[in-house]
């Protein structure tokens, strides 16, 4: 196996993704971009995405990774109109697109622009989540956006089939469609139920946090393979252990904790990077075998289905929006006030991504060339089209609406009082385990627990402090500053024994990581 390919897209990807952190454009549309156009430079490697790969091994990651990051109890508050996106668009915008390009692509079958339709239905976690941290939505739409990308793929992957059963003249029928889909949900979400409980015993119980950041890194392959293999969804098995120990994962031990976390955030910004630089090496494997379909009626062909998947979903957003509230008085007390910004972000923040190409690839040869060559062409052109002109637009659209700013005051002042109480909690069980003899401690090492505790209490105050006039800085923004200068000063004198061979280099690691907990520990404590 030529390995070099693979590394020429991850290094390829990350270098862009790096640098798009110093631009204004998202990551995700400057990835996009960059391998559209790398893609036709001579000598490139071939990169054909290959859904035996995309679904079950970087699907599963990046799932996981978006879900253990998600707030279970906000998702819960909101799953009402997570369900209503997740399942009731999906079917709505599979119907709807494919009913469209029936009508619009002479000779198209409705079964074959049905699979279309189910093809292009499901807005890609990976691109709402990237597109939703850098614009800095607000709290509840981000979580509606998650909670429906997360789990909308069961529902298009369930009409797929029996579109794809039609098409192909297997006798699949919508009944067995809607038994096949309650299997697949109850499926994935009950082995979600049951493998939750044992892997978090075994995250807690484990000794070595190498061995427990190692289950965390299989986790959610275990999830998706067990699920698929009763075929069940792998999908919501993965979001339901995923939401499970992401909301118990301070139950964890803190150095499994520190270590985990950069070990996600380095896999989800290599998953990310390459799977969107991905979508821009297709553009001439999809042209290439566009066959009987093409020049100015396939470009006709493309604009067409994406305005009809933007349109149809505004034309869903807004009235699952408002119209439940209108029927419903429990509703209406249960739920704060929509607003039409809301719905108007909701509506248009609908990016495709890699999973819809994943499932165009995997039609298989059973249906004909032409239609299938040409839903493959129709997904990319949707996804690309989303991913640029609704990802370019949103962070415009977002500031346009003006939303409300979040009150960065009463968040801290939030933070302050948290954490005063846990420092009284914190105090009075040190005056307990104190006064017991078997923990005496000399006068000195008592007075630094209780300085420590009340250092960590007054940060937070702190924060709410004026800005030095010669600087231009903060408190805790100069308390950051001081604190790694010093640091770096005792680094220094670590380095300089260790090349004077007064101490060696296993010494050396030790006292290097011990600075740098207490770096990570003092950038924390100040914000």
């Amino acid at each position: 196996m030529d390995v070099m390919p693979l590394l020429l897209l991850v290094a390829g990807s990350a270098a862009v993704a790096a640098a798009a952190r110093r631009t204004p454009a998202p990551a995700p549309l400057l990835l996009v971009a960059v391998g559209l156009a790398v893609s036709y430079i001579p000598g490139v490697p071939s990169y054909t995405l290959d859904p035996h790969v995309v679904l079950p091994l970087l699907l599963p990651p990046l799932l996981y990774t978006s879900a253990s990051d998600s707030s279970y109890l906000d998702l819960r508050a909101q799953l009402r109109p997570v369900a209503l996106l997740s399942v009731g668009y999906v079917l709505f915008a599979t119907l709807v697109v494919g009913w469209a390009a029936y009508l619009i692509v002479p000779g198209l079958s409705l079964p074959a622009a049905l699979v279309l339709g189910a093809v292009v239905a499901p807005p890609d976690a990976v691109a709402a989540t990237a597109v939703a941290r850098r614009v800095g939505l607000p709290s509840r739409i981000t979580t509606i956006l998650q909670g429906e990308s997360l789990l909308n793929d069961a529902t298009a992957i369930t009409a797929y089939k029996v579109a794809l059963g039609a098409a192909v003249g297997a006798g699949a029928t919508w009944a067995g469609g809607i038994g096949e889909f309650a299997l697949a949900a109850v499926g994935g979400v009950g082995i979600g139920l049951v493998l939750m409980a044992p892997l978090h015993w075994l995250r807690t119980h484990l000794a070595e946090p190498l061995l427990q950041n190692t289950l965390s890194l299989l986790i959610p392959f275990v999830a998706y393979g067990v699920a698929e293999g009763v075929h069940a969804s792998g999908v919501l098995a993965v979001v339901v252990v995923a939401l499970y120990l992401g909301h118990r994962a301070w139950e964890v031990d803190f150095a499994t904790r520190l270590q985990e976390e950069a070990v996600w955030k380095m896999v989800a910004f290599v998953l990310e990077s390459a799977v969107f630089a991905l979508i821009g090496l297709q553009l001439p494997i999809v042209l290439k075998r566009l066959g009987e379909y093409e020049g100015a009626s396939a470009a006709w062909y493309a604009v067409a289905v994406f305005l009809v998947v933007v349109a149809a979903r505004f034309a869903w957003v807004y009235p699952a929006t408002f119209l439940p509230r209108l029927l419903s008085a429990r509703i209406r007390e249960r739920e704060p006030d929509p607003t039409w910004r809301g719905a108007m972000v909701i509506s248009w923040a609908g990016m495709r991504g890699v999973v819809s190409l994943a499932i165009a690839f995997a039609i298989p040869s059973a249906m004909a060339a032409g239609p299938r060559n040409l839903i493959l062409f129709l997904t990319f052109t949707t996804v690309i089209g989303t991913l640029v002109v609704q990802g370019v637009t949103l962070p415009p659209l977002i500031r346009l609406l003006k939303f409300p700013a979040r009150d960065r005051q009463a968040e801290t002042l939030a933070e302050a009082n948290a954490q005063a109480q846990a420092s009284r909690a914190a105090e009075a069980r040190l005056d307990e385990l104190l006064s017991d003899e078997r923990n005496a401690l000399p006068p000195p090492l008592a007075d630094r627990l209780r300085t420590v505790l009340e250092r960590r209490r007054n940060a937070v105050w702190e924060r709410l402090g004026q800005v030095n006039p010669v600087t231009g800085e903060s408190v805790d923004d100069t308390y950051r500053r001081l604190s790694r200068e010093m640091i770096s000063a005792e680094r220094e004198v670590f380095v300089r024994l260790r090349d004077h061979r007064y101490i060696d280099d296993e010494m050396l690691r030790a006292l290097l990581r011990r600075l740098d907990l207490e770096e990570a520990a003092a950038f924390r404590e100040a914000g």
